[in-house]
């Protein structure tokens, strides 16, 4: 995990696919938030994970990406930071 304080999040938003995939595996969207807004990135290679190191400071964009039982869920939170969206990877 990233040593920062707790990253804003703006305005939350969940697709419908990512509210479904969630809901089949048992995930509440409110944990996955929670691990983005802490930095953990969940599974990114170490490119995204310098990404976000680097856009922390800067404002750039932040990304995450949890496995589960279900499928894959992405975080992504806008550089101005005034929203965070939960979806699965096949509607980016």
């Amino acid at each position: 995990m990233v040593d920062l304080a707790r990253l804003g999040l703006g305005r939350t938003l969940a697709t419908p696919g990512a509210l479904d995939l969630a809901g089949r595996a048992g995930v509440p969207l409110a944990s996955v938030l929670d691990r983005h807004a802490a930095g953990d990135w969940g599974h990114l290679g170490d490119g995204d994970r310098l990404a976000n190191k680097l856009a922390l400071p800067g404002g750039a964009q932040l990304f995450s990406a949890y496995q589960t039982a279900a499928g894959r869920l992405w975080v992504i939170t806008e550089a101005d930071r005034s929203a965070t969206t939960v979806l699965l990877p096949s509607k980016y």
